[in-house]
């Protein structure tokens, strides 16, 4: 009885490690979760170059940008299910933002999440 509860426990640990381990895993990078966002939309140069770069109406001009939009269809899509806390309330108050601010530019970049997505679904 003793080594039957023994077992059960060692597994249950295993289990717990994995899921700990796979939940890890589901995370997209904290690498830029400290860039000053806020700066960034309130700069018409930066902020476009991000945009133009999602958009892909123009080249991406670092790493960063191409970091952050290309994470940007699927964190929509499902709700930054993979996001950090910093990356969720980035997320939010970006989006937040282009609403208030530029409703128009904000349904083109829903319109590209979705046909993004639209694509990945497809391969």
């Amino acid at each position: 009885m003793a080594r039957l509860s023994y077992i059960a426990l060692n597994v249950a640990v295993n289990v717990l490690i994995l899921m700990y381990v796979l939940a890890e895993e589901e995370r997209y990078s904290d690498q830029f979760d400290n860039i000053d966002y806020r700066a960034a939309l309130n700069n018409d140069t930066v902020r476009e170059s991000y945009y133009n770069c999602f958009m892909e109406i123009a080249p991406c001009q670092s790493p960063r940008h191409k970091a952050l939009t290309g994470i940007f269809s699927e964190a929509y899509q499902t709700k930054c299910k993979k996001c950090t806390e910093k990356q969720k309330e980035m997320f939010a108050e970006v989006a937040e933002w282009y609403m208030k601010n530029y409703p128009e530019k904000w349904q083109l970049i829903v319109a590209k999440t979705l046909e993004d997505m639209k694509k990945k679904a497809i391969r």
